[in-house]
């Protein structure tokens, strides 16, 4: 193919892949975004095996490129999974301080009175 259908290619993926990803709801962003990862990460390993039989600087160049982006693109989709797994976490209730005011100081033990007397 030549460079042309291969820029038309990557502008109509570009297009399809933003009106596709746009119409998602919700709450199915967190699965997508799960499953997104574990392609990276397949992605990442085969970039990784590819490095090793890779000639010459700029093929290793641009591998090294590629890894370093792709990633951050796979840690950074894991720390964006776990806040929004986050959000639905319940929240425990703060347990009340203890103040020297309580119940307890104030009631008089009976022994002591007792003692007094």
């Amino acid at each position: 193919m030549d460079l042309l259908t291969e820029l038309a290619i990557l502008v109509l993926a570009a297009f399809v892949g933003f009106e596709v990803i746009s119409k998602v709801p919700n709450t199915l962003h967190t699965p997508l975004m799960s499953a997104t990862n574990a392609i990276h990460g397949i992605v990442l390993l085969g970039a990784i095996l590819v490095i090793g039989t890779a000639d010459g600087f700029l093929n290793d160049l641009l591998l090294v490129i590629a890894i370093a982006f792709g990633t951050i693109n796979v840690v950074g989709g894991f720390l964006v999974t776990d806040r929004m797994l986050g959000m639905f976490k319940t929240r425990r209730a703060k347990p009340m301080p203890v103040t020297s005011d309580s119940e307890a100081e104030r009631k008089p033990d009976p022994k002591q009175e007792a003692s007094e007397e």
